[in-house]
């Protein structure tokens, strides 16, 4: 590790709170839009105050766009992207319900966790972590499961995985099986088409590619799997005939389930009008220049990239921690030195791969070259 070390910045304090202007690479949470962050600052609404409710529809139609489907539940869920996968099994797995899980990499490893804490047989389908999904081995894995989940964007390896390929195959087989996508390191980073590709369950989180703090969990189901959906699931609070009595007002009415998280809302709402401003393939393009010139810059370190050719994720880098180095001392001085924070590698790999994200309002070529300067600095290349 090279001997380079700068004096730490200046730390304010307020009332004991430590301030620190991090800039986040890591997997997130990464640092919001100026717009959603400004949001949060605006007048606080009530949740059924009219011109609240405006915008929570407006949300939800912004929200359409940026999955690419027409699902007419398509919301926020109050909770970071872990609601999203819970409700996700909670409301359309029975129990004794086959559920095939496709595994490669950690949140994997949670959707087999959570569809058996809902009383679903499941049959896991282990992967390699590093490598994308096989769509032919998820399909031998069973011949006619209820649902068929995996992950888009592994946030663990930054690996993408063709879920549309994937859903093709499953309905082709049986029309009548649930396809779910974690959908959560994906959503306005990379192309993400919910209709055609024909996925009938998906969740995101807003803290990654939407630029927006954590806390909620974006959410979609298809007509098809509103008609196959629980009447009344075994959690109340992630309920979605509960929740969609207040979310959807075209009846003329609302139903009060919970306290909506309504300043969350209004900064989700901003950042995806700064989303569809920009423009949605704008925005995807941005992410794929900046992950393309992360990737060549790493290499250039005679760094080693960890997720299979050809399914990195451009939001998402990993890549191997050189020989002889101390993976959480360098980021360490990344974060005491810099004010900047990449991410350790998970399970198996935590201290063998770095992640580095450049996900919403950080997929930018000042960033790319900010975390590269460090770290040449920092490993003395």
């Amino acid at each position: 590790m090279g001997p380079y070390r700068r004096r730490p910045p200046p730390v304010r304090k307020v009332q004991g709170m430590a301030l620190v202007d991090r800039v986040l690479l890591g997997p997130g949470p990464s640092n919001p839009y100026p717009e959603a962050t400004a949001a949060l600052g605006a007048p606080l609404l009530g949740h059924l105050d009219p011109e609240f409710l405006r915008v929570l529809d407006e949300t939800c139609a912004r929200l359409r766009v940026v999955w690419g489907t027409e699902n007419a539940r398509t919301l926020p869920l109050s909770g970071t992207g872990s609601i999203g996968m819970e409700a996700a099994f909670a409301n359309f797995v029975r129990p004794g319900d086959v559920v095939v899980v496709a595994v490669n990499g950690l949140f994997g490893e949670r959707m087999v966790d959570v569809a058996g804490r809902y009383g679903g047989e499941v049959v896991r389908v282990d992967h390699e972590w590093g490598q994308p999904v096989d769509v032919e081995r998820v399909l031998a894995a069973h011949p006619a499961p209820k649902v068929v989940a995996a992950v888009h964007a592994e946030t663990s390896t930054g690996v993408r995985s063709d879920i549309g390929a994937l859903a093709v195959a499953v309905h082709t087989r049986d029309p009548g099986a649930l396809v779910v996508a974690d959908c959560v390191t994906s959503l306005a980073g990379i192309p993400v088409s919910i209709d055609h590709w024909g996925v009938d369950v998906a969740y995101s989180g807003t803290q990654k590619c939407l630029g927006v703090a954590p806390g909620l969990a974006p959410f979609t189901v298809s007509e098809r799997a509103w008609e196959r959906r629980l009447p009344k699931p075994p959690t109340w609070y992630l309920d979605l005939n509960l929740i969609g009595a207040y979310v959807d007002g075209s009846n003329g009415g609302r139903t009060y389930h919970h306290t909506a998280p309504v300043a969350m809302i209004a900064s989700l709402h901003a950042a995806l009008g700064r989303v569809l401003e920009e423009g949605l393939e704008t925005v995807w393009e941005r992410h794929r220049v900046a992950g393309e010139r992360l990737r060549e810059g790493l290499g250039e370190l005679g760094l080693e990239l960890f997720a299979a050719e050809g399914h990195r994720l451009p939001e998402l880098t990993t890549v191997r921690v050189p020989d002889g180095v101390d993976s959480a001392k360098v980021r360490q001085i990344l974060l005491s030195d810099y004010n900047l924070e990449i991410g350790a590698g998970a399970g198996a790999f935590a201290t063998s791969v770095w992640r580095i994200g450049l996900m919403g309002h950080n997929a930018r070529l000042d960033r790319v070259e900010l975390v590269l300067g460090a770290l040449r600095r920092v490993l003395g290349r």
